[in-house]
């Protein structure tokens, strides 16, 4: 999994058009406006306004996703995170939502619910950790 990235978008939730507009972005890593447009219409079965689509892309740069670029007299978008780096921070977050629930119970609980594949899986979590710490201390040692 990715790094937590140093650019963190303001605001983590995003609506289903919002996920849909920012997943193509990530496809085509740079576009416009008429090439999301024209990609959400290749569905036979979908209406979208073009206007729509400038409206979604507003909001994804208002709420720090993407980036607009202004290339002679278009624009494109790019996203600020990369696919990885979003799934990366959206854990993050539901990570400290559980935790936050400050009941040790509640977390004991679901960590008593777990499978083995999933216990091997939060123990290989704790021995990166460690390296983590580990070289991070060294690093500090050092300086």
């Amino acid at each position: 999994m990715a790094a937590l990235p140093n650019h963190r978008p303001k605001q983590l939730s995003l609506g289903p058009l919002e996920a849909e507009i920012l997943g193509i972005i990530w496809d085509l890593e740079t576009a416009t406006v008429k090439e999301i447009h024209d990609r959400i219409l290749s569905d036979p079965n979908r209406e979208l306004a073009y206007t729509s689509v400038t409206t979604v892309l507003n909001r994804l740069v208002k709420k720090g996703w993407l980036a607009c670029d202004k290339q002679e007299r278009s624009f494109s978008w790019r996203a600020l995170v990369s696919r990885q780096q979003a799934k990366a921070l959206q854990s993050y977050e539901q990570l400290n939502q559980f935790l936050a629930v400050s009941n040790p119970d509640v977390v004991a609980a679901f960590a008593d619910s777990l499978d083995q594949t999933s216990v091997e899986q939060l123990e290989a979590i704790a021995e990166k950790l460690r390296a983590v710490r580990k070289a991070r201390e060294s690093d500090e040692c050092i300086s």
